[in-house]
């Protein structure tokens, strides 16, 4: 019996996804801490594959094209969602709780995008030959899911920056009274 890990690899993976997803979800909502390294690492995490989508354009113009405008757009919702932000502190120490709305759409449209995309893989996915014949060659990126991702990194950029921004000011002016 021949096992093809290609084939399975999407539902091998499946558990993995959804729990991320639902820690994604989860951090939209209520009040968060406030973790400098954690939102420092993260912040560059995502500034590296925004310039790795960057590089995109070497492969096709569109798919630079869809991530440079993801990212514009994303940044200006990030900013969008700062002045939604409400900042406080707790016992446990500096908080903030984000706008649950804007992080949940984000969240749901790369979510809903990742599914489309899913969708369109699957014959490939399960080996089928005659797939390529019928439906076209097998779709690589496309510059829509470049803006969707784009979208939420130029987010999560902008948004978690004047987080920890917000905070430093805040931490200097406390320590300045």
């Amino acid at each position: 019996m021949h096992f093809d890990f290609g084939t399975y690899a999407p539902f091998l993976f499946a558990p993995l996804i959804v729990l991320m997803l639902y820690r994604r979800l989860r951090s939209h909502f209520g009040q968060q801490p406030i973790r400098v390294r954690r939102m420092t690492t993260r912040l560059v995490i995502f500034s590296m594959i925004a310039c790795a989508m960057l590089s995109s354009v070497l492969q096709d113009v569109r798919l630079g094209e869809g991530a440079a405008g993801g990212l514009i757009l994303g940044a200006a919702l990030g900013l969008v969602g700062l002045r939604f932000t409400r900042f406080g502190r707790n016992e446990a120490g500096d908080t903030y709780t984000p706008n649950p709305w804007i992080g949940g759409a984000l969240s749901m449209l790369l979510i809903g995008r990742l599914i489309w995309r899913f969708a369109a893989l699957a014959p490939v996915f399960a080996g089928a030959e005659h797939a390529a014949q019928v439906h076209g060659p097998a779709p690589g990126n496309s510059p829509l899911t470049m803006l969707v991702i784009g979208l939420n990194i130029g987010y999560y950029i902008a948004y978690l920056a004047g987080v920890l921004l917000r905070h430093r000011q805040h931490r200097l002016a406390a320590s300045a009274a």
